[in-house]
């Protein structure tokens, strides 16, 4: 599986799920617009462990959607969601969505 990537987050595939699970689908809430990117469609569970979180696609697919972009399709299987940076002269910094 390839890495995928919406906004300022990006999914990226791994073996095992850690942590515990979460009541919520929300990946990531805008720190601009307010808008969020959650699963709307599909069965998954979400799961934080430290401050990471880890998204488990049960069914065949699941949808990543947010306001600002397109909906995704989201393969079955096991993803860490992380923030994307980006280097700057001033240094690294996380990508505002």
């Amino acid at each position: 599986m390839k890495p995928i990537r919406q906004g300022d987050v990006i999914l990226l595939p791994i073996q095992q799920i850690q942590g515990q699970i979460l009541p919520h689908l929300i990946l990531a809430e805008g720190e601009v617009t307010g808008h969020k990117h959650h699963i709307t469609a599909g069965d998954a569970e979400l799961y934080e462990k430290n401050g990471i979180l880890y998204l488990r696609v049960i069914s065949q697919t699941a949808f990543l959607t947010h306001d600002e972009h397109h909906e995704i399709a989201i393969p079955q299987g096991n993803w860490i969601v992380q923030i994307q940076r980006e280097y700057s002269p001033e240094g690294w910094k996380y990508v505002a969505d």
